[in-house]
Order: structure tokens, then sequence, then C-alpha cells
């Protein structure tokens, strides 16, 4: 493994008297273990991240999960594996468990898979420089994996887990997540329930940023029917506009009447027209056939929706249902909305751990950590448990690039966001 030089603290914005001012003598026995074990730390980033994890590649999903598994059980947790149905094909979650009657009940969510299938080209851990290293998975989530229990080892080497109730709580397809969600989601948010205080892994926008919400995810389909004949006749009392034209018309209202509402966003990914067309909606294409001289009697648009608040988004499904029963001459519409990641809506709960947050931040020497724009988020599996406890999303490994071949970590910023969630989980649970 290279070398890499961890950033001082002056590099960070503080001396060490400044810190040693802020933080008690616990805690600063906790951000001293963090930088003394860094290099195992980095080991295990590595080895996570050298392992394929595709949503659909199940084994190397479980095997991540094994190697995940051997650490949390080596600091106390008691860990389980839980099974989906076969029906679903998804590999399962991994849950740590530890049990305590002291402070706030602890959630803390990550997830074991990435975007990347095992039949895409595979990117290794590799440096790029000496403060940025690349790799599948890197920062989205394999980072903020790392991050929660590196931050869990540097408490029980203080011996500062025993009273504490946490659970962490990493999931086998966040990025896909097996359907339906009320079956794959279930224990996760049943367990979710039983605590005070969800805290998500996902990508960190340096130090300064996290998510106090997220929007979430629906989708939509629109059908459009016209009468089919010679174009010649198109726009004519009798023949009317047409399938298209009617597709055409809603999407253009929707737009119109929509798009400048904050947060709100809908996004027509797919649209199939033409004089036959054959669609499968199971995978998500389709077929279509056409000629210019024929009116199309049949059109199929499919899209997300996405949202800051369940008002929101009813409020939106509503207009979009009456724009879609306004039909032109001799058409017919039919819209329908699917479910799929709730929102995580701002609350006040969210603020006070996030002033919580700010204030270990700042006792640090990091400087403030304020709340970041939710439209800059998409959705995640913190959102199907926002409506049952305080939530704070954001707090990983900060990097850039998620999703795509290239994607990124900032490896000398690791270790402040392993030490600002460490002294963050000893705060709470006291």
């Amino acid at each position: 493994m290279k070398k890499i030089v961890l950033p001082s603290l002056l590099a960070l914005g503080l001396s060490f008297g400044t810190q040693a001012q802020k933080l008690n003598p616990t805690e600063q026995k906790i951000a001293q273990y963090i930088d003394a074990h860094f290099a195992q730390t980095e080991q295990l980033l590595k080895d996570a991240v050298n392992i394929n994890s595709g949503t659909l590649n199940t084994a190397g999903v479980k095997q991540v999960g094994d190697l995940f598994k051997k650490e949390f059980e080596k600091i106390g947790f008691a860990t389980t594996w839980v099974n989906l149905p076969d029906s679903l094909k998804r590999a399962g979650h991994l849950v740590a468990e530890k049990k305590g009657k002291v402070g706030k009940k602890l959630f803390l969510i990550g997830h074991l898979d990435t975007v990347f299938e095992k039949e895409m080209t595979f990117s290794p851990y590799t440096y790029i420089n000496d403060s940025t290293v690349t790799g599948q998975g890197v920062n989205d989530m394999k980072g903020g994996d790392v991050v929660v229990i590196a931050a869990l080892q540097a408490l029980q080497a203080q011996k500062l887990l025993d009273n504490a109730t946490i659970t962490a709580y990493f999931t086998g397809d966040e990025e896909s997540a097996g359907k339906p969600t009320s079956v794959s989601r279930k224990d996760f948010i049943d367990r979710a329930k039983t605590h005070d205080v969800a805290l998500a892994f996902e990508t960190a926008v340096g130090l300064h940023t996290v998510a106090t919400a997220r929007r979430g995810a629906s989708g939509w389909s629109l059908k459009t029917y016209g009468k089919t004949g010679h174009s010649s006749r198109v726009f004519s009392p009798e023949m009317g506009y047409g399938s298209i034209y009617e597709a055409a018309r809603i999407l253009n209202e929707f737009r119109e009447q929509l798009s400048s509402e904050k947060y709100l966003t809908f996004n027509p990914g797919m649209i199939l027209g033409g004089a036959e067309i054959k669609y499968n909606e199971g995978k998500a294409n389709g077929s279509a056939v056409g000629k210019t001289n024929i009116i199309s009697p049949e059109t199929v648009v499919n899209g997300d929706l996405r949202f800051l608040t369940e008002t929101q988004k009813n409020k939106a499904r509503e207009v979009m249902k009456a724009i879609v029963a306004k039909n032109l001459t001799e058409t017919k519409a039919e819209i329908s909305f699917s479910d799929g990641i709730p929102a995580m809506e701002p609350t006040a709960a969210n603020e006070q751990i996030l002033a919580q947050l700010n204030q270990v931040s700042k006792d640090l020497g990091y400087g403030e950590v304020k709340a970041g724009d939710p439209g800059s988020r998409g959705a995640g599996d913190i959102s199907y448990v926002a409506e049952y406890v305080a939530c704070l999303d954001g707090l990983g490994a900060s990097g850039k690039g998620a999703h795509a071949p290239g994607e990124t970590l900032n490896i000398k910023e690791l270790p402040a966001l392993i030490k600002r969630t460490a002294i963050l989980i000893y705060r709470l649970t006291r």
C-alpha cells in the first residue's frame, strides 16, 4: 500500500493546543487512536473496494458483508445476516448490534452494494495522487461504511460502547432495492423504529455540509391513445390529433405548470410511439414501427417524480392528473403513479442533531457544518425511516464522481470525517 501523509491539524485550520482545549481528555484519546490506526482503516477500505459488489452480484455483496462482519464482531457487536426471498434476487443485509441502557439509541446506515455490476470493467483501489484514490464504490459507499467501522473501533478501544445501544445496518441493495420494498425494507424499518436517531453515511460533501433532508423518488407512466389513419387527415374533427400530439401536449403542460416549483422535478425518461408499439415494462424497453404518413394510435411515456415532502408529491400528482384529463380532439390519456423511496423531510429534530454535529466539528477545529441543499441529493435508504426518527445523512467519505467510472475519495480528509463521527456518537450515547 502506498504510504500516505495524514492531514496536519494546521492544514485543517487548527493547532493541537486549540483542539485540546475544546475536546475533553477522552475525546482527545479517540482522535489520537483514529490517527494511529489509519493504516489499518485504509487497508479495510482497499479490501472492500477490491471486491466487486454490484447489486446483482449477490455473492460479491455477501463477500463484502463477511469482511465487515468480522470487524464488527471484533469490537463486540452481535451480527446477523437478513436474508430476502429468492424472488427478490438480492443478497440481503448485514446487521450489527450492541445493546445498552445509556444515551440515545443510534441506527447507523450504510450499504454493501455499488452500481458497478460484475460485467462492467473493474476499477480497483488506486492512488491518483497523494490525496485522491479511485475504485468502484470507494465513496458510494464503501468509504462511508469504513467511517462507521473505524469510528466504532476507536470508541471500543476506550471502552466507551459498553452501555450504548447502536445498530449498524448495511443494506445489500441500496442502489437497486429489491421489489417490493415492503419486503426488502421491512426489517430495516422495523429495527429503525426502536431507535432515537438515524445517521447515514452516504457520500459527504466535504467537512462543512450534511443532509438534514433528501428528496423522495417515485414513478409515473403516461399512456395516450388516438385514432389511426392517413396523416393527411391529422387535426381534422374526424381523426383528431393522434397519440403523439396528445403526449406532447401533456408533457409540455407538466413543464409549464410545475417546473418552477422548488425541489420538484419530473423527468420523462422514455417515450415510445408509432403505428405499432411493443413495450416491456419489466425490462423497461420496447420497440416501435411507424411511418410518417400514419397517425400514431398509442404512445407510452415513463418518468420519475422527485419531491421534498409527501404534500408536495401529492399536490404535483393532482396537477398532473388534471392535465392528463383535458384531452385533445379524438384522443384520450391515462396516468398511473408508483411509489418508490419516500422523502426525508426537513424537521426540527433533524436540525437538533445537526446542531450537535456542528458543535463537534467546531470543537475539533474544523469549522461550522451546515445543512446542504436537498435538491442536490437523490433518495437514499435513510428516507424509509425518516418519519420515525431524527436523521442526518451525508456523513460518509468525501469524494467525486459517484456512479461513474473513476469515482474518487479524498483520502486526506477521511481521518477527520472518522473523528467527527466518533465524537458525535460518543456524545449522543452518554
